[in-house]
């Protein structure tokens, strides 16, 4: 990038409003003279909050197959296209709804590697009302337990809390939600925004846009939890053609989404969030349901012989089962309408295996009298299961020692073989390769980071 440009990080769980939230947050920097791009995320292309935001003249880079922190330089490659693509001040980057641990894998990299490329805004994480007060009183938010966990943790790592939707409630009840929120996390920025009307996102923006303080929290992560969480949802990214003479398209776009919201009812199926997006040249309508709120819609269509339609749909439910469910009710919703399947990708979410994780905040000295603060050390691997077994138990020996060192994941083949390894996993201290070719015990590792100590 030839210039600094600022990048908003924004997380939040599946059906948390994140698209609506950006869409009118561009509009608003637009407003403002300021030129804006955009960086979306998923496991599969197909993706209906990329045409979304691109029907409405934005630029869009969408980044699929596989999640920032996974990716993370297919991640800064995204970056480095929308920058170049929008001439960018600003860029807004909204991850898979079901990633965690952005501050360790993603927002910990860029500010160490990246900082003249990108100045981080405060990292936001925006909540469902209903599925946060479901959770701050105990509950699931009618998710499957390792599901609830991964918006637990997202919520955990927040430098900036944003309760959506606030549409949908009354003053009291917001107020009892802020209330609760603040005695769970007083050490957090709590914000209120309604994406729907526009109400807060200006203010929110003025302050994410005017700080520079981001991923103050790592939080530890179970990987296996996690892991089981995002694997618990079928995943449905699906591209189709639909026909019929002088069709009202809005009245069938809701009528499928009913359909579809009444199919899982029946199949015991928690939805986590089924979105689509009906166009017809310049005209569209956009349809969501969460496990949370009624159908929301945005957007017409109106009378055309033709559409087209994306489907998004994440529903705790194997992909198979997912696939059958929407397929029966595609074939027989409407049997006027003819349907043609232009692309469809059914799916489980493998194991997260990011790219890079730290163990500590970068830009902040947590051991300024101690002498190991300054320490690296770098596990060296492509992604094989013995170097995800020595990254965890480097990462196990470091806090078990009580040291402030920061622990990376190097995936980058490149990058692996200017240290002249001959077979991985490979360990690196302050810039050594100590170690080639074997999964290390607990103790053995513990051992050659006191012989660097020493």
């Amino acid at each position: 990038m030839e210039r600094e440009t600022r990048l908003i990080l924004v997380g939040g769980f599946l059906g948390a409003g994140k698209t609506t939230m950006l869409w009118n947050a561009a509009k608003q920097i637009m407003k403002e003279g300021k030129s804006v791009g955009l960086v979306t995320n998923d496991q599969a292309p197909e993706l209906v909050d990329t045409k979304l935001l691109a029907s409405n003249g934005l630029k869009v880079a969408e980044l699929s197959g596989s999640c920032f922190c996974c990716n993370f330089n297919g991640f800064v490659d995204k970056l480095q296209m929308i920058q170049a693509d929008a001439d960018a001040d600003i860029i807004i980057a909204e991850p898979v709804g079901s990633c965690i641990d952005l501050s360790a894998t993603i927002i910990q990299p860029l500010k160490l590697n990246y900082k003249k490329m990108v100045l981080v805004s405060p990292l936001t994480v925006i909540v469902d009302p209903v599925r946060l007060a479901s959770i701050l009183d105990g509950g699931n938010g009618g998710l499957h337990p390792s599901a609830a966990y991964i918006v637990g943790k997202q919520i955990e790592e927040a430098d900036i809390i944003l309760i959506n939707k606030i549409d949908i409630l009354e003053e009291d009840e917001l107020d009892m939600l802020l209330s609760k929120t603040k005695a769970f996390y007083p050490e957090k920025d709590i914000m209120v925004a309604s994406a729907l009307t526009g109400e807060g996102v200006a203010g929110w923006l003025k302050v994410v846009t005017s700080r520079s303080d981001a991923g103050k929290h790592i939080t530890e992560v179970d990987y296996d939890k996690y892991a089981e969480g995002e694997a618990v949802l079928g995943w449905l990214n699906a591209t189709l053609n639909l026909g019929g003479k002088g069709v009202e398209w809005d009245v069938v776009a809701s009528d499928l989404m009913e359909i579809l919201e009444d199919s899982f009812i029946m199949a015991n199926a928690n939805v986590g969030h089924v979105k689509m997006i009906m166009k017809s040249g310049d005209k569209f309508t956009v349809l969501n349901l969460t496990g949370t709120n009624p159908v929301s819609s945005l957007g017409e269509v109106g009378v055309a012989d033709k559409v087209s339609l994306t489907l998004n749909a994440r529903v705790e439910v194997s992909p198979e089962a997912l696939e059958s469910v929407v397929k029966e009710v595609l074939n027989g919703f409407a049997p006027e309408i003819q349907v043609e399947i232009v692309e469809w990708r059914c799916l489980k979410p493998g194991r997260p295996n990011p790219t890079y994780r730290f163990s500590e905040v970068v830009g902040v000295d947590k051991n300024p009298t101690g002498s190991f603060g300054g320490m690296e050390i770098i596990v060296l691997g492509t992604g094989c299961q013995r170097c995800e077994e020595l990254f965890r138990t480097v990462e196990k020996a470091v806090s078990s020692m009580g040291l402030q060192v920061r622990v990376i994941k190097e995936r980058d083949i490149t990058k692996i073989l200017t240290y002249n390894i001959i077979q991985t996993p490979g360990l690196v201290i302050n810039g050594k390769l100590v170690s080639e070719g074997k999964n290390l015990s607990f103790d053995e590792v513990k051992h050659l980071i006191k012989n660097v100590i020493a």
